[in-house]
Order: C-alpha cells, then structure tokens, then sequence
C-alpha cells in the first residue's frame, strides 16, 4: 500500500513540484488525478479551496504545495530537501516565498494579459524578478554549484522548476524568453531538466502551449486563474 495518496492534476505547476518531491525522496504513492474542469463533487471534502495538491498521509490531510513539500521533507527525512541549520532554512523559506509571491504571480498576469501595454508592463515585471533571482538568489547562494543552494537539490529548486518547464508557454504567446543576463538560471535550468524525477514527468511544449491557450486568451476559468486577475 502507498505511503501517501497525491490528489494532483497534470498541468498544475502546483502540483508538479509535490510530485518531483515524492519522487526525489524515493516515497510511494498513489496518485488521483483530478479534472480541474470538471472536478468531482467529493473533491471539495478533501481539498477544501477546490485545488491541487493534496496529500493525505496516514490520519493527515495537507495542502498547498509548499507547505505539503516541507511536511514531506520532515515525515520523510531520507534525503533532506531543506537546510537543518535555522538561518539557511529562512533563507530557503524567503526564496520559496518569493516564488510565490513575485515570481508566479508576474508570469501568470503577463500570460492574462490582453492589451500591449499590460503585456508590457508583467514582461519587464518578470524580467525584472528574473534578474533580482540571478543576480541576488543563486548567484549569491550556490557559489559555483548548480542548484539554488549549492550542491545539494533542495525545495527552492521544487519551488520555481515548473514554471521553468512552462517558460516556452510565454515565448509562444508573449515572445518573452529567459533574459540573457540569467547565466546561472540557464544552468540551472538545463540541470534541473537533466535530473531523472524532472524527465520521468516531463510534457513537451506542444502540451503546455494547448494546455494554456485559454489563460492566453483570458478565458481560464480555474481558481488560481480567477485568483490572478483579483489581485
């Protein structure tokens, strides 16, 4: 029997990086994929904001994936993803945070939208996030390593990697790429790309560039799309 049960939908970059967590720390799972669109009507006892993922492991139900990735590194300390020591571990944490608070954010708006002086206005957004995590994130932290941190993968990497993997999404429809002044970022991505829990789950862009022609138009109508356009 599975350890956990992932409750996770595909093309969620939420749920992407809780799956790439279960899978670097070799933990067995049952996965239930849920239709964001057509979600079924038990999946609101589960997931009480109606998104994925969800986990549920023994007597516990957790969501939202940061938090669930940080529960699974500590029921779960075979390989550990995140710092021991409590001033690396914040400095994680603040990485984590910016990666949903800044980064995602200016890469879901830019994708909604719809006039060229918004799409304008969340490029140079974005540009301007991308370039504030190379040059004071993982140029500062991992010296000459690869990963956010150093040698070692860890859950800042989790945290930003699905976007990364969606990134031709926004050159196709915004003609917006990695700036060229990220050269630690463009390492790290294609080393991020190369690991095997990245290439067992990996879509091809053609999935990606369907799957998100309706946030390119501005018809989505998922939560974290709804979500998006509020704030």
């Amino acid at each position: 029997m599975a350890e956990v049960e992932i409750y996770s939908a595909t093309v969620c970059p939420y749920a992407h990086r809780t799956r790439l967590t279960l899978l670097e720390k070799g933990v067995d799972f049952q996965l239930t994929e849920i239709d964001l669109e057509n979600k079924p009507d038990w999946f609101a006892a589960i997931s009480p904001y109606g998104k994925v993922p969800v986990i549920k492991h023994g007597n516990s139900i957790v969501w939202e994936s940061t938090i669930i990735n940080e529960y699974l590194d500590e029921v779960f300390p075979e390989k550990p993803l995140m710092p021991r020591d409590a001033g690396k571990k914040a400095i994680a944490r603040i990485w984590i945070d910016f990666a949903n608070t800044k980064f995602t954010p200016a890469f879901y708006k830019l994708l909604l939208a719809q006039t060229p002086e918004n799409q304008q206005e969340w490029a140079q957004e974005l540009c301007n996030h991308l370039l504030f995590m190379e040059r004071e994130g993982i140029a500062k932290l991992s010296s000459n390593n690869v990963y956010w941190l150093g040698e070692s993968l860890s859950l800042v990497d989790l945290a930003f990697y699905p976007w990364f993997e969606r990134l031709p999404v926004l050159e196709h429809y915004r003609s917006f790429t990695l700036p060229s002044e990220c050269v630690r970022l463009q390492q790290w991505w294609e080393a991020m790309n190369a690991l095997e829990s990245v290439q067992s789950i990996k879509h091809p862009t053609d999935f990606y560039i369907a799957e998100y022609i309706n946030y390119a138009n501005n018809t989505a109508s998922g939560i974290t799309a709804q979500e998006m356009r509020q704030n």
